[in-house]
């Protein structure tokens, strides 16, 4: 009876404990109405709230996604990223938890204050790196003897990855990502105190038939001017919000005074390279539409009207017959 929630068997058994007199009910009132003393990690202050955990879980699937379309273009093969899990913990227990040699980039995010640390399964790293040198995408792990191209490599390819964050995050303020150190060993790096709250995001990461883990490590101090903005309450304001009528209709009007190209199509031809190339001045080239056909109308580079040529007050107009219906412009 560990829980909060008993199950249906330990709900009969209490019954039945207290109906044989194994368990004396007066005990029982006694136990609940004493206090309950709840332990409490100062080494491991919560500093974030679940529903704030939860808007970061939410911004990091989205981050997900564009990782996923990212190196799906750049590697062309099987890749997938997902969320796996976001919690808070000491700095020092997350450095801990990661392998001893790994890939670290490390990113300042201005104006946020503080750094965004990316740490790379060096399967996952060695994998990507493989793709894009032509290989299948399989995967090594000599971390601590990177070549300064492989270095070269790797760090670009993340930092054009991690640009996608600034995406992610446009809803909470505008970031500008830059990867300031690349790293393979976490003793070497000192982001913030060791007991300092950080976020750790963990993404599942597939690449072909290489599987491991990227982990994203925010520390409070980067979070803490925006910290309100990840409450739910944020959120809905945000989604409800609608734009004033005053700021609809300026932007009506200003539509409504945009230039845009209009020009009346009068037909085409088809001619051979060779009687391209010889074409001079004063030579007349035959269109496949007749002069009985209406003119084609577009506006920019979209076919909307059809018409047909004639003049205004000495000057070259053209008179519109009606609207092109859907599908048309493709039969044209």
């Amino acid at each position: 009876m560990s829980g909060d929630v008993l199950s249906q068997n330990e709900i009969d058994a209490l019954l039945s404990a207290i109906t044989s007199g194994e368990m004396d009910a007066d005990e029982l009132k006694k136990e609940q109405s004493e206090k309950k003393v709840k332990v409490y990690d100062f080494k491991r202050a919560l500093r974030f709230s679940k529903d704030q955990i939860r808007s970061l879980t939410r911004i990091h699937e989205n981050f997900a996604r564009l990782l996923t379309t990212f190196f799906s273009a750049q590697l062309r093969t099987y890749v997938q990223f997902n969320v796996a899990s976001a919690d808070q913990i000491p700095y020092e227990e997350f450095i801990r938890s990661i392998p001893k040699m790994t890939i670290l980039n490390v990113f300042d995010v201005s104006p946020l204050n503080g750094r965004v640390l990316m740490e790379v399964n060096p399967n996952i790293a060695y994998a990507m790196m493989d793709r894009m040198m032509g290989g299948r995408g399989s995967s090594i792990n000599k971390v601590e003897n990177l070549t300064e191209i492989e270095t070269k490599i790797m760090s670009s390819t993340f930092e054009n990855a991690f640009d996608y964050f600034r995406e992610a995050m446009e809803d909470l303020v505008d970031i500008e990502p830059s990867l300031e150190e690349f790293e393979v060993n976490p003793q070497f790096l000192q982001m913030v105190s060791p007991n300092e709250t950080v976020v750790v995001i963990s993404l599942n990461t597939t690449i072909s038939d290489t599987s491991g883990m990227i982990n994203i490590c925010i520390p409070h101090v980067v979070l803490e001017p925006i910290i309100q903005k990840l409450s739910g309450h944020y959120w809905m304001q945000n989604e409800k919000k609608s734009p004033e009528p005053e700021v609809t209709k300026q932007l009506e009007k200003g539509v409504k005074k945009s230039i845009i190209p209009l020009c009346a199509q009068l037909g085409t031809s088809e001619i051979s390279i060779q009687d391209f190339l010889m074409l001079d001045v004063g030579d007349v080239i035959e269109m496949n539409q007749t002069i009985e056909e209406p003119l084609l109308i577009k506006v920019g580079d979209i076919p909307k009207f059809y018409g047909q040529p004639g003049k205004v007050n000495k000057k070259l107009a053209v008179q519109i017959l009606g609207a092109l219906e859907r599908g048309k412009e493709d039969d044209e």
